[in-house]
């Protein structure tokens, strides 16, 4: 068996290990003669696999008994109206950072639900940035302050934040578990799953219990958060084999730590970045002080030069290295299960195309 070095951006690799548990396990389930893709998500095999998924996330995150974990459906996408829609009343205001292509999506839908307003803007700074507290301009008595922790695109990352008066909410879908974090600083983080946390097909939110009491009565059922805590997750039947693959990711990072995670992740970006910093022939797109740990972004001479990389790359199995249509260049995105021997695979042929065509 082949195995590639994946740098997709999402869906991404996978532990090998959850790979083979999950291929194994699939035709009988754990001795109970049918697959988990098959059993009933009201009965007793899937639901200790629903209720492990939401433990795992609490025990690694140290989630507060005060905030509930919700798995739920429709992506990160499907929550940029959804926030708004629970937590914006009508002649309220909610505060948006805009660092990039996913929190400008997030203010787009919002504006849809109610009023918003621009705290600060650093969607078009070269090189790519995510605002610094300073420039936060921020609504007294705001329903909530948005930001998107980890902006894929342009690779540029929050290292820490924002202390808010107003409940702080997350977009964490790109960099979710890679690092520990206080989250009681949070009213609510939400995150899709195919990066960090498993395949497509769920979002999970951690959000402050009372904060779910601010949906207007109006609000249809599986829009909102309080009719989602009040039924476990189980409004619906909800998407059994992504968070089945869920619990299993989170089963087996739990064994290995979030702090551990974290000094794996900043070793791997330090790697790739190092051989950008050192070379005049590569030339990084986010500002070094909020320059991602998950999505590596660069740029070389020209987009002919970009395109020989990405196709010789991909010769040497380093997939997935071209950048966003949006702004070009290349992009190694590596996430928690990303291995740090892709990464030296990474480092040496960069190093031989920069004496190649350098």
């Amino acid at each position: 068996m082949a195995r590639i070095f994946n740098f997709n951006p999402g869906p991404a690799t996978l532990p090998l290990p959850v790979l083979e548990q999950a291929r194994d396990e699939l035709i009988d389930y754990r001795d109970t003669g049918m697959s988990i893709l098959e059993a009933s998500h009201r009965g007793k095999a899937y639901r200790e696999v629903h209720e492990e998924a939401i433990e795992n996330i609490r025990h690694i995150l140290d989630v507060p008994q005060n905030y509930a974990i919700l798995l739920l459906q429709g992506g990160a996408s499907l929550q940029f109206s959804m926030v708004p829609m629970n937590l914006l009343s009508e002649g309220d205001t909610a505060d948006y950072a805009d660092s990039g292509a996913w929190a400008s999506k997030a203010i787009h839908d919002a504006r849809c639900v109610g009023n918003v307003h621009i705290a600060a803007d650093s969607q078009s700074d070269v090189p790519r940035r995510v605002p610094a507290f300073e420039d936060l301009d921020l609504t007294e008595n705001a329903a909530y302050v948005h930001i998107t922790s980890n902006e894929t695109i342009s690779g540029a990352q929050w290292k820490s934040f924002p202390q808010t008066q107003s409940p702080l909410v997350a977009d964490m879908s790109s960099d979710i578990l890679s690092r520990p974090l206080n989250i009681s600083q949070f009213g609510l983080i939400y995150a899709s799953t195919q990066k960090n946390l498993g395949p497509s097909g769920v979002v999970v939110v951690i959000i402050r219990r009372d904060l779910a009491d601010r949906a207007p009565d109006g609000l249809p059922s599986m829009l909102s958060y309080k009719s989602h805590i009040e039924t476990d997750s189980m409004l619906n039947t909800p998407p059994c084999f992504s968070i089945y693959l869920l619990m299993l990711v989170t089963q087996f990072f739990r064994k290995t730590g979030i702090e551990a995670l974290y000094n794996t992740n900043i070793e791997k970006a330090k790697r790739i970045y190092d051989i950008v910093d050192e070379s005049e022939f590569y030339r990084g797109t986010a500002a070094s002080d909020c320059r991602s740990d998950m999505n590596v972004t660069f740029r070389l001479a020209n987009e002919e030069l970009e395109e020989t990389f990405n196709k010789e790359a991909e010769s040497r199995q380093l997939i997935g290295l071209k950048g966003h249509r949006s702004v070009g260049g290349l992009r190694a995105s590596i996430y928690n299960a990303f291995p740090l021997e892709g990464i030296d695979a990474l480092v040496a042929f960069m190093k031989d195309f920069e004496q190649r065509y350098g």
